[in-house]
């Protein structure tokens, strides 16, 4: 599992004075970091070296979230395919679990565009981190 820690700002609230659930998206991709670093070690974004792409998400709020307080964004895989793995979300703020999601990412060749095998070498780094959640069983 991978788990950063998020300090909300305040550009990240809203009208309601809770947590905007566009923050979700950013706090989530900052939790992907390290997911991408197994694929571009040094996060090169030029079209030759980049080999993710993101083709799915989603997200369930369950509870607010507040200014002033840290979040917990953990992120680890649920699933890996052939060319494509999927990647838990959760937010927890004062521990109680805020917000879920997931999202999937394809290794994919830009320049050919076309999706490709995960190597085994990624394979087994992403196995590291793999949970079964319960209702995928």
């Amino acid at each position: 599992m991978f788990v950063e820690t998020v300090t909300p700002r305040f550009g990240d609230t809203d009208g309601l004075r809770h947590i905007n659930n566009i923050a979700l998206v950013e706090w989530f991709e900052v939790g992907r970091n390290p997911i991408f670093r197994m694929f571009t070690p040094d996060l090169d974004l030029s079209y030759e070296k980049w080999k993710l792409i993101l083709v799915r998400t989603e997200f369930d709020y369950l509870g607010q979230m507040f200014y002033g307080k840290d979040v917990e964004i953990r992120n680890y895989i649920t699933h890996i395919g052939n060319s494509s793995f999927t990647i838990g979300h959760e937010a927890w703020q004062e521990g109680k679990l805020k917000a879920k999601g997931k999202a999937v990412l394809v290794h994919f060749d830009f320049i050919n565009q076309k999706a490709m095998p995960i190597p085994e070498s990624i394979r087994a780094q992403l196995h590291e981190h793999l949970i079964i959640e319960e209702n995928s069983k």
